[in-house]
């Protein structure tokens, strides 16, 4: 079931993300391939909207897709994301936006593995990351009370 909605002018946003979370979550960026801070992690735990700390991905789904993003082959919830037409650059595609605040994910195609035959190709720069055993994600409190 999604959390409580959480709605934001622009500005509130700008004030709590960085410019890159900014521009990727809120402007529909996409960060440098291979660049993303959780592109190489191998913990286990669950990825969480960086905008708003609802909670999206676990690491047992996430894969190694060389696309240089991170990419995982399910969402732990359908309910937890939108999916979207994105008719952008002269390429149609399915964005992925994070149904408790908008935000703007990523983008999820027709060529991951079983068992799904997904892969939700995510920018490092919308996701935090809450370590298995860890109670909440740092910083997310402060966020979500701006």
């Amino acid at each position: 079931m999604v959390e409580n909605k959480i709605e934001k002018s622009e500005g509130e946003w700008k004030k709590v993300l960085t410019p890159e979370q900014y521009n990727v979550l809120r402007q529909k960026g996409t960060e440098r391939p291979f660049s993303g801070k959780l592109y190489y992690n191998k913990e286990k735990g669950v990825y969480t909207c960086a905008a708003c700390g609802q909670e999206l991905f676990s690491s047992d789904t996430k894969f190694e897709s060389g696309t240089g993003w991170p990419s995982f082959y399910d969402v732990i919830s359908s309910d937890k994301v939108r999916l979207q037409e994105d008719n952008s650059h002269f390429i149609h595609r399915i964005e992925i936006v994070c149904s408790r605040c908008g935000s703007h994910l990523g983008h999820v195609f027709e060529d991951g593995p079983e068992p799904t035959g997904k892969r939700y190709c995510i920018n490092s720069a919308s996701l935090d990351f809450k370590k298995e055993g860890e109670d909440k994600q740092q910083g997310q409190e402060e966020k979500n009370e701006k």
